[in-house]
């Protein structure tokens, strides 16, 4: 770090941040949320008011991004959170990086993390964690039984269906890294009532064409957004091996919003209806891509 930015780290940590005795038990009125997911249950409990800044993931819905930014979930900027002077910093889990983390803390700002999952369980605990921490209890109550029954009826409609989905995050330099068991796609894939076409290994990573052509997927699944995940038909159908798979060879390939698709919050139940519908419907005349939703 320069010696520019630790003096004006400096400067903005010896602001009067923290909250006097007389006032530990007053409601936090200065949030910064971090992750999507979190900043959408924020705002689906009416608590948006009290936010002054989210992070580069909080994107829904479209007035989250009328906040001051300061930077990805996993790549905060210390300055960006300091200058909005929060009272308290409520965060998706694995916020970082931790020297960051470390800082905020130093600084006496409240650091407050909301459970990682994917699946029902995890959304409803997220929705009652936001609550707990907002002081609207109540309101989570509420919003937990709406958000339950969603989802019952989503994966009740969904059903059970024969496909096995390929998800690839990212094809860079041709390399096509995937999903295995434990991440949030995986957890999608589950909710649609499909097969992850890879379960040999948890979390990402790279395939061999041997790999891909052993997972014979049916349909493959991709994030939706600019950059370096960003994968196009042409890509994909010019990587011989996902070229000889089922999904290669019908063009079964479907695009999603990330934060919709993967975000495990307050609109995954449209998420399941929308991701089930097109995972049936995909085809080289049924090309999905997806949006944000709600």
């Amino acid at each position: 770090m320069s010696l520019t930015r630790r003096i004006l780290i400096a400067g903005l940590v010896a602001l009067p941040l923290s909250l006097s005795p007389a006032l530990a038990e007053t409601p936090a009125s200065r949030i910064v949320s971090i992750g999507g997911g979190v900043t959408e249950i924020v705002f689906a409990l009416g608590q948006q008011h009290r936010l002054v800044a989210r992070d580069t993931t909080s994107t829904y819905p479209p007035e989250a991004e009328l906040l001051p930014d300061v930077g990805y979930i996993r790549r905060l900027s210390p300055e960006g959170v300091l200058s909005v002077q929060p009272d308290l910093i409520l965060t998706d889990e694995g916020a970082g990086p931790p020297e960051t983390v470390e800082l905020l803390e130093n600084a006496g700002i409240p650091f407050r993390e909301v459970p990682q999952g994917f699946d029902r369980a995890a959304i409803l605990a997220k929705i009652h964690r936001v609550g707990e921490v907002l002081g609207v209890s109540a309101e989570a109550e509420a919003l937990a039984e709406e958000v339950a029954a969603d989802l019952d009826a989503a994966t009740a409609q969904a059903g059970t269906m024969d496909k096995r989905v390929l998800f690839i995050i990212s094809m860079q330099g041709g390399r096509v890294m995937a999903s295995g068991t434990g991440t949030a796609a995986d957890g999608i894939i589950n909710m649609v009532g499909a097969q992850n076409a890879v379960s040999e290994y948890p979390g990402y990573k790279t395939l061999t064409d041997e790999a891909i052509t052993r997972a014979a997927p049916d349909v493959i699944l991709m994030m939706s957004r600019n950059g370096e995940h960003t994968s196009t038909t042409e890509m994909l159908l010019a990587n011989p091996a996902i070229a000889t798979t089922p999904a290669g060879q019908a063009e079964a390939f479907v695009t999603m919003d990330g934060m919709y698709m993967l975000g495990f919050s307050v609109r995954t139940a449209d998420a399941v209806r929308d991701l089930a519908r097109a995972l049936r419907d995909s085809g080289p005349d049924h090309g999905t891509d997806l949006g944000q939703g709600g």
